[in-house]
């Protein structure tokens, strides 16, 4: 199971073949070594030597006599694989009968396998002889559809082996033959595509008869059934696989056979127009040639495309060839004379435009008084269109209520005038739009406030969505013909135009509306002359000087025109200089005071100094700002920014206008100390498991302080790379209160922060790993303490990171392994002496008789 080896397959022999006929003996083979590509050879015998044939790869291979039938092409190999060929020969004849051999010559590592197969091949005789009916090679058939016809077909065999005949007809209407029904050489019958039905209902079978012959009948002959028809025949023989194989193939044309239309379905009119709630009158004439007793069966179909197919159309009336009609209220069929068939609509609806066809049959009586379906035509379809009939009226808008100024109510009126020709089945709804009025030739597209649908349902649309749920907008319908649209406040967003457009719905015979005429109104332009907001504020530095410490203090006055009973909204902002890493885009929201006079911190975000801010109202146009205990980093430019609110519908507050005051700056002119910070450690490359010492050193320059008046918060950071292009990871701070923050730490090492003098700051990394290496610096954030007693912050200073390299002690790493090591081989070699000599002595101890001999120095011979 397990061996693997070449393996050179032929076809299980003998293969029996036909004089004549083209012979393809496959070669192919698998499991080799070497190139994919194998090569090939072929040897012929006919009793024990083998002559050459041809080979893939060896041009001077054949054989002095296949020379010829190579050159011209009569024996060759078609390769149909790497590893497969064919041998093919043309026109084998009886000399060609005898043993061939497949060889492949060897690429493989190790020779294992077969190299060579050999089958055997018998050639036969000709005896397979197909001919047609009347021993005439084809005849002409002229038929009518739904009539019936037969052909017949002759095949025999004498050849000397067991050989089965394979029977198919066929026809040719185009370029190519295709099969119609098979008698297999299994005696299976297998119908060709698209005759599956035809078979299976036996409009068509095959028929065996005596002398060898076949018989197609064909039933019910249609247009598809005009052609040429052959019958061909293939011989076929059991392999010694057992799989069949078919060894030649003949084929006779029978006939030419013609069909003629017997019938036709035509219209008097191609397109139909039609008024609403008239009658739609057609007529199907059918022609046929059929002069004998026949019954006409005719289905009426409707489609809403003329491409429809007659699975997708709707069957609207039928009659049977029995004039038996199917049945139908507004829907009348009836016979006017022997070819013509009449339908009449009643009271037709625009759902009734669309296309209309008929399907005819014609049913011819058996002799055993069944009928029988002949033909079967459909007409072309008829365009009918059915108009609609529109009311007639006008539609009026106007304005009940118009606005003087803003928040004022706007009532519009849409009514339908001049209603003439309408019915009971007439309703009326309304779509109001909205356009907005632009200066100069600029045209905006309407926009859709709400419409109705069939049942009054009220659809907003996307403007005003909103301010409709919310009531703001109202529409309703006063009367059987004004409908009424109200905007309880309007604002300037509402100046327009609008119009208002009624549509007219009819109702179908399903009960279902369908609009028919859309009438638009007039449009009406909404608009009030308004003066423009205008707003002042000035703000005011209340000290002129103040030095860091004390509390700086500024009032907004604000005064506006043409806005009704204003309230303003004030916030105050902070632009700070750019060194200031805490807001880099300059301005800073601080506190808010909204029109409802509720205060907001916004960005303060200074927890030790939430109540350091203070905003209030002073009077109803003046606001005053106060920030206690004040900072160096306060500096800055300080504005109010103001947005006064109107009233507006509902007792909602809507924006009018914003303004903004000049800037009050905030600028600490101070001769105070210079600090500046620096890292060190004495040795910046450890080993594992070892203490790295940091320090962060602070040095002053300028003004001498106490050191009681200075504090610092000191916090450590680790960039855990060569280059400084990763974000720095906190390790330890050390507040000025004295409270030391580690960060949480992966791994095993630990750290420790102390302040060592007044200056210095250490920074300890115990049992150092390889993840501690990195650059290291500190960002210290001093604090100094003012003449008043206040402490003032003063900017962060960042160091100049050092770098901490991180070894590994290869002597101590290595040492108790190799102890560990040598002591374990001791002990195991002294184990492995033990017992071997524990086991040479108890254990394989043998004991040898042999006699006994005395100490001389000369021995026996015996001992030789």
């Amino acid at each position: 199971a397990f061996c693997r080896g070449r393996i050179v397959r032929v076809p299980k022999g003998p293969l029996i073949r036909v004089v004549g006929t083209e012979v393809a003996i496959p070669c192919s083979v698998s499991d080799y070594d070497g190139p994919s590509e194998q090569n090939f050879d072929w040897e012929f015998s006919r009793d024990t030597d083998f002559v050459r044939i041809v080979s893939t790869w060896d041009s001077t291979f054949t054989s002095e006599e296949y020379q010829k039938r190579v050159g011209r092409g009569d024996i060759k190999l078609r390769r149909s694989s790497n590893d497969a060929v064919e041998l093919v020969i043309r026109n084998i004849q009886p000399a060609d009968q005898g043993r061939y051999k497949c060889s492949t010559p060897s690429t493989d590592a190790t020779v294992q396998g077969n190299y060579d197969a050999e089958v055997q091949v018998k050639v036969i005789s000709d005896g397979l002889s197909v001919s047609g009916s009347k021993a005439r090679s084809s005849t002409s058939l002229r038929l009518s559809e739904g009539d019936s016809f037969k052909l017949r077909c002759s095949a025999t065999t004498t050849s000397p082996e067991h050989t089965h005949l394979h029977v198919t007809w066929q026809i040719k209407s185009g370029s190519s033959w295709q099969d119609i029904l098979s008698l297999t050489h299994e005696g299976k019958f297998q119908p060709g595509p698209g005759y599956e039905e035809r078979y299976r209902s036996g409009d068509i079978r095959l028929d065996t008869g005596a002398n060898d012959t076949y018989r197609l009948s064909v039933s019910q002959a249609s247009s598809a059934d005009g052609g040429a028809y052959r019958c061909l025949v293939s011989e076929w023989v059991r392999g010694a696989d057992g799989s069949w194989q078919k060894i030649q193939e003949k084929s006779v044309e029978i006939a030419a056979v013609s069909i003629q239309r017997t019938g036709e379905c035509s219209w008097w009119a191609v397109n139909v127009s039609v008024t609403e709630r008239d009658s739609l009158d057609l007529t199907c004439n059918i022609t046929t040639d059929r002069s004998g007793i026949f019954q006409a069966e005719v289905m009426w179909y409707f489609s809403a495309s003329p491409d429809d197919t007659l699975s997708d159309a709707q069957l609207l009336l039928s009659m049977d060839h029995d004039s038996v009609v199917s049945d139908s209220t507004l829907i009348s069929l009836s016979h006017v004379d022997r070819n013509s068939y009449r339908l009449l609509v009643r009271d037709v609806d625009v759902e009734d435009s669309g296309y209309y066809f008929c399907e005819a049959a014609i049913w011819v009586p058996l002799h055993n008084g069944s009928w029988h379906k002949v033909v079967e035509r459909t007409s072309a379809p008829v365009n009918v269109v059915v108009t609609a009939l529109e009311p007639d009226y006008d539609v009026f808008l106007n304005a009940s209520k118009t606005p003087k100024f803003s928040d004022d109510p706007t009532e519009l009126n849409c009514r339908i005038t001049n209603v003439q020709d309408t019915e009971a089945n007439i309703r009326f709804t309304v779509s109001w739009y909205y356009r907005q009025h632009l200066p100069g030739d600029d045209v905006m597209a309407e926009e859709l406030l709400a419409s109705m649908d069939a049942d009054w349902t009220l659809l907003p649309g996307d403007r005003g969505r909103e301010r409709i749920q919310n009531g703001e907008i109202i529409f309703s319908k006063k009367s059987a013909d004004t409908f009424s649209l109200r905007i309880q406040w309007t604002s300037e967003s509402d100046r327009g135009d609008y119009f208002c457009v009624i549509s007219a719905w009819s109702r179908h015979r399903n009960n279902s509306w369908v609009k028919s005429k859309d009438v638009t109104s007039a449009s009406v332009h909404i608009f009030w002359a308004t003066q423009d907001y205008t707003l002042t504020v000035e703000a005011v530095k209340l000290k002129p000087f103040f030095v860091a410490g004390h509390t700086f203090e500024m009032t907004c006055k604000v005064s506006s025109k043409n806005i009704k009973t204003p309230r303003y909204s004030v916030l105050i902002t902070a632009e700070k200089p750019l060194t200031d890493q805490s807001n880099p885009n300059g301005t800073t929201r601080i506190i808010s005071l909204n029109q409802d006079s509720v205060v907001r911190l916004e960005d303060w975000t200074d927890q030790t100094r939430v109540d350091g801010v203070v905003l209030e109202k002073v009077q109803e146009n003046e606001f005053r700002y106060r920030m206690y205990q004040t900072q160096i980093s306060d500096a800055g430019l300080y504005r109010c920014v103001v947005t006064a609110w109107s009233p507006g519908g509902g007792g909602m507050w809507r924006e009018a206008v914003n303004g903004l005051s000049n800037p009050i700056q905030i600028d600490f002119q101070t001769s105070g100390p210079v600090f500046n910070v620096s890292v060190h450690s004495d040795s910046p490359t450890i080993y594992q498991g070892e203490v790295a010492d940091l320090l962060c050193i602070i040095t002053t320059e300028g003004m001498p302080l106490e050191p009681d008046d200075m504090s610092f918060d000191v916090s450590w950071f680790a960039v855990r790379s060569f280059a400084l292009d990763r974000e720095p990871v906190l390790l330890a701070s050390l507040d000025r209160r004295g409270i030391v923050t580690q960060s949480r730490r992966n791994g095993s090492s630990d750290v420790s922060l102390e302040r060592i003098s007044p200056l210095e700051f250490r920074l300890r990394v115990h049992g150092c790993e390889d993840h501690d290496f990195g650059n290291h610096y500190c960002l210290v954030t001093p604090w100094v303490r003012s003449a008043t007693g206040v402490w003032q912050r003063e900017p962060d200073i960042k160091a100049k990171p050092i770098f901490l390299s991180v070894k590994m002690d290869v002597l101590n790493a290595f040492k108790y392994p190799l102890l560990i090591g040598i002591g374990l081989a001791t002990v195991i070699g002294l184990l492995s002496c033990l017992i071997g000599y524990c086991t040479s002595r108890w254990c394989c101890k043998k004991e040898v008789q042999e006699t006994r001999r005395e100490r001389r120095r000369l021995m026996s011979m015996e001992m030789d």
